[in-house]
């Protein structure tokens, strides 16, 4: 296995030679041969272990045991017990993603913080095929069949392509010292009772499975491929980005026979899971949304807007004085008294002072909301319909402020001034008022 091994690196792995290389190091029998395959070939490495404590004495023999390894070989070594109980309670995760997240954020933290080029991972070819059992079982798209990347950015992963046969009988072979693990003799976990009695079936049903299942998730990384290439040249025909903000087009994606493939391939990188009510959404009317961790996605008119979710909207009303020339909050305003007017804009308007009553008012709009929109002759509108006559998107709403006097809108900010309070030819005292 030593020369295969040689010979595996060279052809796909060969940017790891002359690189600082960071081994995660459980004492098990994978990692443990991944050390010194790499250690015989004279490769620079230092090994890290986490210690989880999940195991009481069996988990300081294991660390105590890749110490010495580390030691008898003069090989750096990284070491950290986690409290994994504690860490998984204040974080409301599982013990298996709570041990997860600490290993992969401490193994970066020590790769960044020592100059060290890539982190390697021992994981081989049957825990590919336990994790594509697993992802298949509890049902998931392309991407989660096409198996454990060989690479993700600072991670490696270069025994993929060998069977835990290979590596235990090269580890019997060179007499390899190694430590078993109690907990995977338990059925306790999914992968383990995939890994005891699923696995072994299928090798006994078919010797040369794992060959065929590697061809397979070739097959299906090569389809995975090709619908993301196809799904970028849709998304260009369909979306439309502005900012942070992305518009798809439905009347061209509903034209579309797989419409809900192509939205799943571009909104799953934002969190998104609830597919049937994603999908519901392209029928839906006006102002439905579907929100993931981190966006929501907004059913408006003939088209769906993803944006990032915003905070609960602010309720409160902010208070100006008659010293107040300048606001920064909540949003930001200048006033100032002039002598004439110029410049007037959805961003700048001018008010007779002698009609507002301080102090004003600064607000979020409300169901309700009413105004006269300067020239509409003084007529009352309610500001939903001024909204709607103005095309403004719905989730834009959620950032409209006022400006009142006495409860009446004396500005719809940034968007229209009130009749009621426009320079007239008696008007003595013009004030400016300006935002951003």
């Amino acid at each position: 296995m030593q020369d295969r091994f040689g010979q595996h690196i060279q052809n796909g792995f060969s940017f790891l030679n002359g690189k600082k290389l960071l081994i995660a190091c459980s004492g098990g029998l994978d990692s443990m041969v991944m050390s010194e395959l790499f250690r015989r070939m004279g490769s620079d490495i230092s090994l890290v272990h986490c210690n989880f404590g999940l195991r009481g004495l069996e988990s300081d023999n294991d660390a105590d045991f890749v110490k010495a390894y580390a030691d008898s070989h003069s090989i750096p070594l990284y070491l950290q017990k986690f409290d994994t109980q504690k860490f998984a309670s204040d974080t409301g995760l599982s013990i298996q993603l709570a041990a997860r997240e600490l290993r992969y954020n401490w193994f970066e933290e020590i790769r960044s913080q020592n100059n060290l080029d890539f982190i390697l991972t021992a994981h081989h070819a049957d825990d590919n095929l336990e994790t594509f059992l697993i992802n298949l079982s509890r049902g998931t798209g392309i991407e989660g069949l096409t198996g454990i990347p060989a690479r993700n950015g600072y991670i490696v992963r270069p025994m993929l392509a060998f069977s835990r046969e290979d590596i235990a009988a090269f580890a019997a072979s060179e007499g390899i010292e190694w430590r078993e693990d109690s907990s995977n003799a338990s059925d306790k976990y999914l992968r383990n009772k995939i890994r005891h009695d699923i696995v072994p079936l299928l090798k006994q049903l078919q010797p040369s499975f794992l060959n065929s299942f590697a061809d397979t998730q070739n097959y299906l990384q090569q389809t995975q491929t090709m619908a993301e290439d196809a799904a970028i040249m849709v998304y260009q025909r369909i979306a439309t980005e502005n900012g942070d903000e992305i518009s798809f087009d439905l009347d061209t994606l509903l034209k579309l026979p797989n419409f809900a493939s192509y939205l799943y391939q571009w909104l799953r990188e934002y969190g998104f899971s609830a597919w049937d009510d994603i999908a519901e959404l392209t029928a839906a009317i006006s102002g439905k949304q579907v929100h993931s961790p981190t966006h929501t996605l907004l059913r408006d008119r003939n088209r769906l807007l993803l944006f990032p979710r915003r905070e609960t909207a602010d309720s409160k009303s902010y208070r100006i004085d008659t010293t107040d020339t300048i606001v920064n909050f909540p949003v930001k305003l200048e006033i100032k008294k002039v002598e004439s007017i110029s410049d007037v804009s959805n961003t700048v308007i001018f008010a007779d002072a002698s009609l507002l009553e301080f102090p004003l008012e600064i607000r979020r709009w409300q169901q309700g909301d009413t105004f006269c929109p300067l020239g509409m002759g003084g007529k009352s509108k309610k500001l939903s319909k001024f909204f709607k006559d103005e095309k403004i998107p719905l989730h834009k709403k959620e950032d409209v402020w006022l400006l009142l006097s006495e409860g009446k809108i004396v500005w719809v900010i940034g968007m229209r001034q009130d009749e009621r309070f426009k320079i007239q030819t008696t008007t003595t005292t013009i004030l400016r008022l300006t935002t951003e």
